[in-house]
């Protein structure tokens, strides 16, 4: 991450007005590049996804740079359930904000979605993932945040989802898609932890944040953009179900 980023993502939420307006008038004078994600993707769905389930829900963990704008753009889907910032990829005991940051624990930052797949499928959740949750040719970095810790990954639940993302990052590539090849990788059997309470919800909590307003906000409006079938006006909270486990 650079130096920049840095002091912008650790303003604290209830920093002056003034302040905040300092900060959005400083940053555009620095050379940040944005994700391309920030003005969306047009991307095909996949040619191979899960059959519809009888399940009444099911997991998928996906990274893609920082953790409030992932979580904040699949609160807004419908056939999502609750969207958890979090840390996967390294180990239990070093799955703290300060430790990750550092970018030696193995952890990328992370969001757990609980989806109903009646409702809405991995391979949709997917094609949201790569149209307009980030960019996802970016290598261990995404836009002003640099380090593994935010890389573009998806920590499969099973060996069926880790076939479907496979078989999508392979569609996307021979389609050529982003001009550029997918860095995403596909990590099975890595645990997730829940991030601390003060990073959940922090989009729909703090929409006026310096980072927010630059780096995420344009994300959900991609989201209404292309999948109107699938956006949600009302985001789903973690604050609502008082839970993170």
């Amino acid at each position: 991450m650079t130096p920049m980023a840095n002091a912008v993502r650790s303003l604290a939420p209830a920093l002056a007005a003034t302040a905040l307006l300092l900060a959005m008038l400083v940053l555009p004078v620095f050379d940040v590049p944005r994700s391309a994600a920030a003005t969306g993707k047009s991307v095909p769905a996949p040619l191979l996804d899960e059959p519809a389930a009888q399940a009444a829900s099911a997991t998928i963990v996906l990274a893609g740079g920082c953790f409030w704008g992932v979580q904040g753009v699949y609160q807004h889907v419908q056939g999502v359930m609750s969207a958890v910032s979090g840390y996967a990829g390294g180990q239990k005991d070093t799955a703290s904000y300060e430790e990750v940051s550092s970018g030696a624990t193995g952890h990328a930052e992370a969001v757990r979605i609980t989806y109903d797949p009646r409702r809405i499928s991995s391979g949709r959740l997917l094609q949201i993932f790569f149209a307009v949750v980030h960019d996802p040719t970016q290598r261990n970095r995404q836009g002003p945040d640099i380090g593994t810790q935010y890389r573009s990954a998806i920590f499969t639940a099973d060996p069926e989802q880790a076939r479907i993302a496979r078989a999508y990052i392979a569609q996307l590539d021979a389609a050529g898609v982003f001009g550029a090849a997918v860095a995403t990788t596909v990590e099975p059997g890595h645990a997730f932890y829940p991030a601390e309470t003060y990073h959940q919800d922090f989009m729909a909590k703090h929409p006026h944040h310096p980072y927010i307003v630059f780096h995420d906000r344009a994300k959900v409006s991609d989201l209404q953009q292309q999948f109107p079938d699938l956006y949600r006006v009302d985001p789903v909270l973690v604050s609502s179900s008082g839970s993170t486990q």
